[in-house]
């Protein structure tokens, strides 16, 4: 197949422009998120678009080597991948320019990433991200302050209805340790797990497909979840990880006694690097996934097995599709010689001015052509609607 570049307007697979007024309601939610971030003691780090790929693949990144768009640096003569995810940039920070830097260490960005595949929607492979990561704990605290802290940025928002669905993506390789599992059967499956294929599950995990059937099937309401969960017989590394389910989901609902909580023993896509409990984020009447996280290791240059972090990320394009839209600013034509202190009445109202660049004989006209509300007029502003 052949693409014609005869249209100014046409742009790779993939990737759309972002028009007015979509473009300043998106900004406007990134913002508001990252407030919040940095009121909770997040300080904002911002790192560039390109890095060296080895960098950028180690730890995290190496979970995203396919979705990685890659280059040669004419100038270093090495490989440089344009980022796929935010995380692996705040741990490469962390544990850089930033490993002195006193533990926890609070970080928080937001930006667009690039990937290299795409689906259905215009916006599969240009994605904006607002998130946080923690280094430096390993306490449960670390982990619901996360979860608390993603719920509080939708809040602010204005996403109401918010459910978190906790997961152990870890869970089934506890599980199947002992299995002797080809690479290619794991990955069957982990596949079967997300799809809740009972039957594959079986097939491919005889001996221990009593457990994963029993934990995909007590899934659901957090407190519910965990109580049936004790039923099950479990090896003791899974047992270790629903006991630390159980402390974090505590402390999560000690802090917000009404959030919809519910977990997902079994759940991996989405959660290769992660290494403990693992959530996404979701809001009533909203099929998309509005973010995900969870801990992790992150590379540190003085630890062999890293260091350990949790954070999120919310997936901005579809937050922004969840929110309630914003009332439309009004705007109001001004003529020229309008004193600098009437534009600022305007503006102290909470209008949008809108100037002309020359003479105007019709500024009524002018103001509807340039989809404004009002002109100013005398002292005054008036609105179109009353003319």
């Amino acid at each position: 197949m052949t693409y014609s570049n005869s249209h100014p307007a046409l742009l790779p697979t993939g990737l759309a422009d972002v028009l007015p007024p979509a473009a300043a309601a998106q900004a406007a939610a990134s913002a508001r998120a990252m407030a919040v971030f940095q009121r909770e003691g997040y300080e904002h780090a911002e790192p560039p678009m390109l890095e060296f790929e080895d960098s950028f693949l180690a730890g995290a990144g190496d979970a995203l080597t396919r979705e990685t768009f890659r280059m040669m640096d004419l100038q270093s003569q090495r490989m440089l991948a344009l980022r796929s995810d935010m995380t692996p940039q705040m741990a490469r920070l962390a544990s850089t320019r930033l490993a002195t830097a006193p533990r926890p260490l609070r970080l928080c960005y937001a930006g667009s990433v690039l990937r290299v595949s795409g689906g259905s929607s215009a916006r599969d492979r240009q994605l904006r991200q607002a998130g946080a990561e923690l280094f430096g704990s390993r306490a449960a605290e670390a982990d619901a302050e996360i979860v608390l802290l993603a719920v509080a940025a939708l809040d602010a928002i204005g996403i109401n209805s918010i459910s978190v669905d906790l997961n152990v993506p870890r869970m089934a390789g506890d599980l199947t340790a002992d299995l002797g599992l080809s690479p290619a059967s794991k990955a069957a499956l982990m596949t079967a797990l997300d799809r809740k294929d009972t039957a594959e599950m079986r097939r491919l995990a005889p001996a221990a497909a009593d457990m994963l059937i029993a934990l995909t099937n007590i899934g659901g309401p957090a407190e519910d979840a965990l109580k049936a969960a004790e039923a099950v017989a479990l090896p003791d590394a899974a047992a270790e990880r629903l006991t630390r389910l159980a402390e974090i989901t505590a402390l999560i609902r000690a802090d917000a006694p009404n959030l919809d909580l519910t977990i997902d023993f079994v759940e991996h896509r989405g959660f290769d690097y992660h290494t403990g409990v693992a959530f996404s984020l979701f809001a009533a009447g909203h099929d998309r996934e509005l973010g995900h996280g969870g801990r992790y290791r992150a590379p540190a240059l003085d630890r062999d097995n890293g260091e350990p972090a949790v954070g999120f990320s919310l997936f901005m394009d579809a937050v922004e599709a969840a929110a309630p839209k914003p009332e439309p600013s009004i705007r109001v034509y001004t003529p020229i010689g309008m004193s600098a202190e009437d534009r600022q009445k305007v503006q102290a109202l909470g209008y949008v001015i809108v100037r002309a660049l020359g003479p105007d004989a019709d500024p009524v006209a002018t103001a509807s052509t340039l989809n404004c509300d009002a002109y100013w007029r005398g002292d005054d502003v008036i609105f179109l609607k009353d003319e």
